[in-house]
């Protein structure tokens, strides 16, 4: 029996790069927790919902919006939201448009938090996705990511930005 007939799916070139993107799938979330937890505290997934929170206008989004953001569930937000209130990061309002919605704001002392820990999370970045890439292949690396992502989810707009 042939290795083909043994194991029927990828193979070749198309199981190499699969088993390179699942090694990064696995190793670079786990690589950027360690770092944001060492050095403010927070998961990558925290500094996420706080990031999205100081782009937002206002500092404030529904959480049903950030949960879309995070691709999350209400429930999983809500219990992230809740340890980011303990530290005065954040507080939940009623939406005064529609009190059937409730805000997440991010507070001055979030914003501040955010500001401290961003600058060494992008270094990272920067060190561990961009440092060895050409500028041609972070343009491929963006368009290939934006493909697969529309694969995943095509109702989300995942074009690259110019």
């Amino acid at each position: 029996m042939t290795e083909s007939a043994q194991h029927p799916g990828l193979s070749g070139e198309r199981l190499a790069a699969w088993a390179s993107v699942a090694t990064l799938v696995e190793r670079l979330p786990a690589a950027l927790d360690a770092q944001l937890q060492r050095d403010s505290g927070l998961s990558h997934y925290e500094h996420g919902l706080l990031f999205a929170l100081d782009t937002a206008p206002d500092r404030t989004l529904r959480m049903s919006t950030l949960a879309g953001y995070a691709s999350s569930t209400l429930s999983r937000l809500s219990r992230a939201i809740s340890r980011l209130e303990k530290q005065g990061w954040v507080r939940r309002e009623v939406d005064p448009t529609d009190g059937r919605f409730t805000l997440a704001v991010l507070t001055d002392d979030g914003h501040a938090h955010v500001a401290r820990s961003t600058p060494a999370h992008h270094a990272l970045v920067e060190e561990l996705v961009f440092g060895s890439l050409t500028e041609a292949q972070v343009r491929q690396l963006a368009e290939i990511s934006a493909k697969i992502a529309t694969a995943i989810d095509p109702t989300v707009s995942w074009a690259p930005s110019e």
